[in-house]
């Protein structure tokens, strides 16, 4: 090799180093670089303050109408949003934490913060599609309604994107996390035929029959499997690109 060929191979190792440091991709062992991590940190921070002011609100409202606090915590958790949101943050949690249990190593896994992907991301188009219209909340609610349903899917997906392992996603996967919203769904079902009380109105059995309410959860269904697989395509293309196959 020529001392010219020499040169421009230092400087081509030079360029890279400087590319990756600027651009670090996630480590294996879910690891992120300092600016994702600052990323990750805010997100989750808001994320857990957006729940707990929610279930503050809740239980205030509960306590001003000498209702069941009890029945409010149920409640909260009772809505798809909530559970989807909930996930997220403990995504977003276990990334950022230096001493990691158990629990917060699978849900650093790909595969789990793909499912979560997924599901935030259903909450965000569902609300924008079939609920913001139906109501306009105003003040501190506003605000939490907001970062619940836009903010959180569109930061989480930032996150997904950029924090995290790309490669380790199937197509199996996307019956794995389906099982998320129809364990879900049979839950609301059993509860609402007791109670009387549906989260949300595009499955209130007692409105809308349950002929009804079934057509809407195989229609929102189908959506949660079509971003599912869109999930999985972006993952491999993703992969791909970083491979220098695409």
């Amino acid at each position: 090799m020529g001392a010219r060929e020499s040169r421009a191979a230092v400087c081509e190792a030079a360029t890279g180093q400087t590319l990756i440091a600027r651009y670090p991709r996630p480590a294996s062992n879910g690891a992120l670089a300092q600016p994702l991590r600052g990323y990750a940190w805010c997100a989750a921070t808001l994320g857990w303050t957006a729940l707990a002011v929610q279930l503050l609100l809740i239980f205030q409202a509960r306590w001003q109408s000498e209702a069941s606090l009890t029945g409010g915590l149920i409640h909260f958790f009772s809505y798809f949003t909530i559970l989807s949101n909930t996930l997220a943050a403990c995504v977003l949690t276990s990334a950022i934490s230096r001493r990691r249990t158990a629990m917060q190593r699978v849900f650093a896994l790909p595969s789990v913060a793909g499912g979560v992907a997924v599901s935030i991301v259903v909450v965000g188009v569902a609300y924008s599609l079939l609920l913001r219209s139906l109501w306009q909340p105003e003040g501190v609610q506003w605000w939490v309604n907001e970062w619940l349903h836009d903010g959180m899917p569109l930061v989480f997906l930032g996150y997904w994107w950029f924090g995290v392992e790309k490669g380790p996603l199937r197509l199996a996967h996307v019956a794995r996390w389906a099982l998320f919203p129809i364990v879900y769904f049979a839950f609301i079902m059993v509860r609402g035929a007791s109670i009387g009380v549906y989260p949300y109105p595009f499955i209130d059995r007692g409105t809308l029959g349950l002929g009804q309410v079934l057509l809407n959860a195989l229609a929102i269904l189908g959506g949660f499997l079509l971003v599912a697989v869109l999930i999985v395509q972006l993952d491999r293309f993703k992969t791909a690109v970083g491979n220098g196959q695409a």
